[in-house]
């Protein structure tokens, strides 16, 4: 609940127009709402600066949108990761502005388009396999309002394509590196830049990659300094990292 819509409610209370009761019951909601299968923290945005995110992986679609009711109508904007098209369009038939994002598997409901960080977020993938997750971080990133560029299909077996665009890393404020195989890519964007570098290890690879443990043991032991490392195809956590670096480095 935006704390906006509470001084809305007072003043509305203060001229007769709802009674006390419905302004309590309002502010009550505030740590956050019960509907028994979940409790939703709509006091989040004014904690941390952006709503709850609604991870749709194991919930009905229903119990989704029931979710995606109540941050919408708190007046937040809203982003649902890990949602197949049968989520997108129970969401879609009670939210017509719903938009599915394909590659990324989410859904965005904005009512604000505006940068709220200056500085850019680089997102880079060793390979074309890799952009799910990537796209997964990008348009997390740019929900929470920064600007973001991606760079996709420069990994080490052509690592000409990478240090061809050496100019265009040197500009961000911080880079999330998307990889698989051997995740080697995190090592070696972390050694060109001054930034910090944020590795996201994917389940992409042959067999010995152990369906992602193989790169992100990789980029644990990283010999370059500044590289930080999120779960196995994490591109959403990766994507809150680099936003929360950001906004700091104005």
């Amino acid at each position: 609940m935006d704390i906006d819509i509470i001084q809305r409610l007072l003043e509305n209370y203060k001229e007769g127009k709802i009674p006390l009761t419905d302004v309590l019951g309002k502010i009550r909601e505030l740590p956050y709402k019960e509907l028994g299968f979940a409790k939703v923290d709509i006091h989040r945005k004014i904690r941390c600066g952006f709503p709850e995110v609604i991870f749709c992986m194991g919930k009905t679609p229903e119990q989704v949108v029931k979710i995606v009711a109540h941050i919408v109508e708190s007046g937040q904007d809203m982003l649902a990761t890990r949602a197949d098209s049968e989520t997108y369009n129970a969401v879609l038939r009670k939210f017509p502005e719903a938009v599915y994002h394909e590659q990324a598997k989410t859904i965005t409901i904005r009512k604000t388009r505006e940068n709220i960080n200056e500085g850019l977020i680089m997102i880079i993938t060793a390979g074309t396999s890799d952009i799910p997750v990537a796209e997964e971080a990008r348009i997390t990133a740019e929900f929470m309002g920064n600007k973001v560029k991606a760079l996709y299909d420069v990994g080490v077996a052509g690592i000409h394509r990478l240090m061809r665009n050496h100019g265009e890393l040197l500009k961000a404020n911080v880079i999330i590196v998307v990889a698989g195989m051997e995740g080697a890519l995190a090592s070696v964007v972390g050694g060109l830049v001054d930034c910090p570098v944020i590795g996201v290890p994917t389940s992409i690879g042959y067999g010995a990659s152990f369906n992602g443990v193989a790169p992100l043991l990789s980029m644990l032991n990283s010999c370059a300094s500044g590289v930080a490392v999120v779960n196995i195809d994490n591109g959403f956590g990766a994507a809150c990292v680099a936003s929360l670096i950001n906004s700091k480095r104005e």
